[in-house]
């Protein structure tokens, strides 16, 4: 971690970005069969997202994104597709409370770094046979994250 260049931020920000990567991309489809089955039937497949977070030392934090799009019915025919992104983000030296760090975590940096998460994850399941899908709901973090607490 010592590598990570250490920005100076302005009073306004809460956070900065130091870097992103894809730690993880999976798509896993068994044979031929499965593959002609999934085509015809990816729309009711269902886009999942998980957010977790490690702190690290000097107020950085590891966040990992993950999506997954999967069928959640009994078929035996399916194929799997997941991406984790992680983003490691320095918290200003202000932001003290706990309620603070989980908002810019679970909406604030997925808000900044969304965008290039679908785009990767759309790219795997296009190269991966399935061109015709696409996510016409954007994800809300602001309401996921105010339903959350309410």
């Amino acid at each position: 971690m010592e590598n990570l260049k250490i920005l100076k931020m302005t009073k306004t920000e809460k956070y900065k970005i130091l870097t992103k990567y894809i730690k993880d991309m999976s798509s896993e489809t068994p044979d031929i069969e499965t593959f002609l089955f999934v085509k015809k039937n990816i729309a009711k497949y269902q886009l999942d997202i998980g957010i977790t977070s490690k702190p690290l030392k000097d107020k950085l934090v590891e966040i990992s994104t993950t999506l997954k799009y999967e069928d959640k019915n009994q078929d035996n025919k399916k194929s799997y597709f997941e991406i984790v992104f992680c983003t490691v983000i320095k918290v200003s030296e202000e932001i003290k409370e706990k309620k603070d760090i989980e908002k810019i975590i679970l909406c604030d940096v997925q808000k900044d770094i969304y965008p290039n998460i679908e785009a990767s994850f759309l790219n795997l399941l296009h190269n991966s046979g399935y061109p015709e899908v696409k996510f016409e709901k954007k994800i809300d973090f602001e309401k996921l994250f105010n339903q959350r607490f309410n």
